[in-house]
């Protein structure tokens, strides 16, 4: 029966113009290899063995758009300028390779950089209502011309990528970051129309910049849009409480222009709400019937969280490979990405089709200080 279900992780998947030949997409994870926002060949080999190694598609660490206070350190890379060029390479090998590619778009408003504290002070950055967290400060206050400024900032990027041969683009709106401090009521304390009591009424500075997006690009690209309850630090923190919340959260930005939902949690098999034992996936793609993608664990028993935690070797755990192909099977969601498992392990999408399961390599934090 183990065996059987693999195979499901390796059907093709078309949506619009995005085509991949299997179901299986590398997470975004940053790196801090880009010194200055370079990609540098290292980084572009890093991305090349992954497409290699048998992966459908390839969301790329979170890349800053053209905004000074987009980002919280400098070796996270940017996607303007004539830093592009090198992406643009990186597309070109990728698809040779036989992936497809799709840049994550990234604001971290008023959130430091939990890896690197001291990288940027927080008054140097932005966010709603200068927090980063339940009553924890963290960047200066957005006037509504900052959020329009930063709302062009994430459209032009999406125009530069699919202008650049990119297949899809996704934004980031969760873990804590910009968008995430929108939708929050810890974080978004604001009396104007982008503040409020509902999360519907929280999320009009996504759902804007996604149909001013749509609008650039075209009906066609295919644009993602990571959502999560949990913050960086913060793992319990809950955005909404039931269903009902999670159809106002996220059918307007459906309806926005949202193609596929990345829907990230620390651990994919934990049901979102209580009486249903569909994730956060599941509840998205039911509520929207927009395809969704899960990740969380997958590959691995311990979560991202805990690894950093405790420094501790995560052993290979084929049983989540096994559960998370199962409820692909059931049609609870489109596709699955894999993080820390495929930081590790390039051809980790080759030994799990050809059920090389003991060959796969243990995940360690030590390997997110090289590009293996």
């Amino acid at each position: 029966m183990f065996t059987d279900l693999i195979d499901v992780l390796f059907k093709p998947f078309e949506y619009k113009s995005l085509k991949l030949h299997n179901r299986l997409a590398m997470a975004p994870m940053t790196r801090y290899f880009s010194p200055g926002g370079h990609p540098t060949t290292d980084v572009a080999e890093y991305y090349l063995r992954r497409a290699r190694g048998g992966v459908g598609l390839i969301v790329t660490e979170a890349l800053s758009p053209d905004r000074e206070v987009a980002r919280n350190h400098d070796d996270i890379p940017w996607f303007h300028g004539e830093r592009r060029e090198a992406w643009e390479k990186i597309v070109d090998g990728v698809h040779e390779s036989g992936a497809a590619i799709a840049p994550q778009i990234w604001h971290p408003g008023g959130a430091r950089d939990f890896t690197f504290p001291d990288a940027k002070l927080s008054d140097d950055l932005e966010s709603p209502s200068g927090f980063y967290g339940p009553e924890v400060l963290g960047g200066r206050e957005m006037t509504e011309e900052d959020i329009a400024d930063a709302s062009a900032s994430f459209v032009r990027s999406a125009v530069d990528a699919k202008a650049r041969g990119f297949d899809a683009l996704e934004f980031h709106g969760g873990h804590g970051y910009l968008f995430d401090q929108f939708f929050w009521d810890a974080t978004n304390k604001r009396g104007d129309r982008y503040g409020g009591a509902s999360i519907g009424e929280r999320a009009r500075f996504a759902t804007e910049t996604i149909r001013a997006t749509r609008e650039a690009v075209g009906e066609d690209f295919v644009l993602l849009f990571r959502i999560s309850q949990w913050k960086t630090k913060m793992y319990d923190a809950r955005i909404v409480h039931s269903p009902a919340e999670l159809e106002q959260w996220v059918q307007p930005l459906a309806d926005a222009g949202v193609d596929i939902f990345d829907c990230s949690q620390r651990r994919y098999w934990e049901p979102e709400f209580d009486g249903s034992d569909l994730n956060l996936a599941g509840w998205t793609k039911k509520l929207t019937g927009c395809p969704t993608m899960t990740v969380g664990s997958i590959g691995l028993a311990t979560d991202v969280m805990t690894d950093i935690e405790t420094n501790e070797l995560s052993a290979p755990t084929p049983a989540t490979i096994q559960g998370v192909a199962e409820r692909l099977e059931r049609g609870e969601f489109d596709l699955v990405a894999v993080g820390r498992a495929m930081i590790a392990d390039p051809d980790w999408a080759i030994k799990v089709r050809e059920r090389r399961f003991r060959d796969l390599t243990a995940y360690s934090v030590e390997l997110t200080k090289t590009l293996v």
